[in-house]
């Protein structure tokens, strides 16, 4: 017995040395941006530019810059010709809201798709998580007025950030708690968390365990679909479905909770009332070296990957919500790139 204990200690330790390794290399290799004048005029460099630049740090510490967002989020969303939900709760005497609009559907099921608006307290949050919440607004440009089977929902999420992940005042925790009790059949959830940063250096690309960089590659030039064992076939359907993307490398990994990164995002909120949820991620301390720090900045982030990330999650949502593509639908997803006018 004293053996085994002694074995588990010794794997422990190696595991936790590994994946401290990991942080410490991908914090100090060189340092990538990306960001070209070309994208100024991008809808994606317009929104992470003005929530991470003109508005920065968004933590439930500064409650003022939280309601600007909010203001932000729901003035892009009217200016669509679209009408905002907005679910409100109380953190400390102050009010947080969950902000969404909806795709209604003809059958009562629904499909999640959300993003986080706030951030760790002093950091720009670009990646971290103004890049989900970017195309988060822009895909609800591009489905506003599609005809789908399943009602489509798109969810701005308060307070993901420590302190207070993983409780449940994290918005998406509220939520899904309500959903639940009000018998909501959601079918999917998908949580965008991080998808901007992107190096094509050799080396660039940190996992949780030794010898991942042996199937999964070195340079972290992808987008990674993840989730734990229980929602594995959603993890492969839009794993798959996002491969349609020829120009946008797709790698996912569906794996037990207890794996470092598998379950930190606002999909951990739904899978805990036992909906099917997974997280769509550039792969967040593993690859980006500003992660959580006051270099997070609009100027790092590949806005083309983002605009072809963008197109391919607007045709995953719609095969989500009734199980085709569409081809006629599928002019309405071109020029991604193309400046807001």
């Amino acid at each position: 017995m004293k053996k085994i204990l002694r074995l588990f200690v010794f794997c422990l330790l190696l595991f936790v040395a590994y994946f401290l390794y990991t942080l410490f290399h991908i914090r100090h290799k060189t340092e990538s941006i990306t960001a070209m004048p070309e994208h100024r005029g991008m809808p994606l460099y317009y929104h992470v530019d003005y929530l991470a630049t003109k508005i920065g740090s968004r933590s439930v510490f500064e409650y003022e810059k939280v309601r600007k967002t909010e203001e932000y989020i729901v003035s892009v969303l009217s200016e669509m010709g679209l009408t905002p939900d907005r679910q409100t709760f109380t953190y400390q005497g102050r009010e947080f809201a969950n902000i969404w609009v909806t795709m209604a559907g003809e059958k009562e099921e629904t499909v999640v798709i959300g993003a986080h608006y706030d951030t760790v307290i002093g950091t720009p949050g670009a990646d971290d998580n103004a890049s989900g919440v970017a195309v988060l607004l822009e895909m609800a440009r591009l489905l506003k007025g599609l005809s789908m089977r399943r009602t489509v929902r798109l969810i701005f999420f308060a307070l993901e950030e420590p302190p207070l992940f993983r409780s449940p005042y994290m918005g998406s925790s509220v939520y899904a708690r309500e959903a639940k009790a009000r018998g909501e059949k959601i079918v999917a959830m998908l949580s965008l968390e991080m998808v901007g940063y992107f190096d094509e250096k050799k080396g660039s690309q940190g996992y949780p365990f030794p010898a991942m960089d042996l199937i999964y590659p070195r340079q972290g030039n992808f987008i990674a679909v993840v989730g734990d064992l229980a929602s594995r076939r959603l993890v492969k359907e839009v794993a798959f479905s996002l491969r349609k993307e020829k120009r946008l490398p797709v790698e996912y990994l569906a794996a037990p909770a207890f794996v470092p990164g598998i379950d930190f995002s606002d999909h951990l909120s739904f899978t805990k009332q036992g909906y099917p949820g997974i997280m769509i991620t550039d792969t967040a301390f593993y690859r980006n070296p500003f992660y959580h720090t006051e270099k997070d900045t609009a100027q790092t982030l590949n806005y083309d990957k983002m605009a072809l990330l963008l197109g391919a999650l607007v045709h995953v949502v719609k095969n989500l919500a009734d199980g085709g593509g569409g081809s006629g639908n599928v002019t309405r997803f071109k020029n991604l790139h193309k400046p807001l006018e």
